[in-house]
């Protein structure tokens, strides 16, 4: 393998390593009521 290969696979390995740490951060059960709040906001009446 060539250097450009290898600096390929590197950076692919990289972004999926930083695509998981997103999907974990956001999907994590301790941020349900802070993910959710806005929804939840949104369909409460005003009145």
């Amino acid at each position: 393998m060539n250097f450009q290969a290898i600096a390929y696979t590197v950076f692919t390995l990289a972004l999926a390593a930083v695509m998981a740490g997103i999907v974990l951060y956001y999907y994590n059960p301790r941020r349900k009521d802070e993910v959710e709040e806005p929804k939840h906001r949104m369909l409460r009446n005003d009145d």
